[in-house]
């Protein structure tokens, strides 16, 4: 099995095996509402003719994409789709079901009123309708797809230092040969306690990394899986390069709210989703709480 860890846009033919028909896959995860990465995603999965494509959540907020991602997603053939945690945080807001006090909800309720500029409630509704976990079966092997754990698509226990057993717990109840999962926003390839291969294919919309020297490249990430009759022939983590400044005045031009927060994400790959204090600070200064208070008063 080839692992191929190349950055550069490569054309890969859908070549046989011995005749053998091969499937490529893109895995996508964690767009995040990044308009202009994910349109030079798909770009180069195109030139790398991918026959399918899995969704592994996360795919708005806090970027500038709204319906048009939507639309985008609904002309490809994705047969698998999972339910990540900004999709909940984006009904639990429609349905005020968020703590009004603390920034870092007003902050999630704020990109629930940019994104419902656009997207009506029975979309939302839609979105919360993919499943914590869903597989696939390729001859003999089995594979498990979700967003985090197989029943709970938020935490950070599958980051890079995570325990063994919790990544053993991807690949079990029931048992699966391949895990693929996302959210943590890094490539990612290890083993389960019994062999089980584990992938990740990164943050299309927001890739992280804790070295500073490894932060300076925040190309977009997504994954390329081939399978053929003998099993997974190949993996290919891909890094495409997008505009980046193209993204950053189409947030101006839509005038995102948290245009910092966001900018602080693509150019130097730091997220302050958390940041309670820098939050309040941009809220109070760009006249976030105002815009939010007058718009949760109008019952929208």
């Amino acid at each position: 099995m080839l692992f191929d860890f190349g950055f550069e846009s490569v054309i890969i033919k859908g070549e046989k095996a011995r005749g053998d028909h091969m499937t490529k896959i893109a895995v996508l995860s964690d767009i995040h509402g990044n308009t202009r990465a994910l349109e030079a995603v798909l770009a180069d999965a195109e030139k790398a003719d991918a026959e399918e494509y899995w969704l592994l959540g996360d795919i708005l907020m806090p970027g500038t994409g709204r319906k048009n991602i939507l639309q985008i997603l609904d002309t490809l053939p994705i047969p698998l789709r999972v339910l990540g945690n900004w999709e909940e945080s984006l009904w639990r807001a429609c349905h005020r079901q968020l703590d009004e006090t603390r920034p870092s909800h007003r902050y999630l309720l704020r990109q629930c009123q940019y994104i419902m500029e656009e997207v009506i409630v029975e979309e939302i509704e839609a979105l919360q309708e993919y499943p914590l976990q869903t597989y696939r079966q390729y001859g003999n092997l089995t594979v498990g797809i979700s967003h985090h754990f197989p029943d709970k698509n938020w935490g950070r226990e599958l980051i890079h230092l995570g325990k063994q057993e919790d990544f053993d717990r991807l690949v079990v109840n029931p048992d699966c040969d391949i895990a693929v999962y996302g959210h943590i926003h890094q490539q990612f390839l290890r083993y389960a306690s019994g062999g089980q291969l584990i992938l990740n294919p990164g943050s299309i919309g927001q890739p992280f990394f804790l070295s500073d020297k490894l932060r300076k490249d925040l190309r977009a990430q997504y994954m390329i899986l081939d399978f053929d009759e003998q099993g997974l022939k190949d993996v290919y983590f891909r890094r495409v390069e997008y505009d980046v400044e193209k993204e950053l005045q189409l947030a101006k031009d839509l005038n995102l709210p948290y245009y910092q927060v966001y900018y602080e994400s693509l150019v130097n790959g730091i997220h302050h989703t958390h940041n309670q204090e820098f939050l309040h600070e941009i809220a109070q200064d760009q006249g976030h709480d105002e815009e939010l208070d007058d718009w949760l008063s109008s019952n929208y």
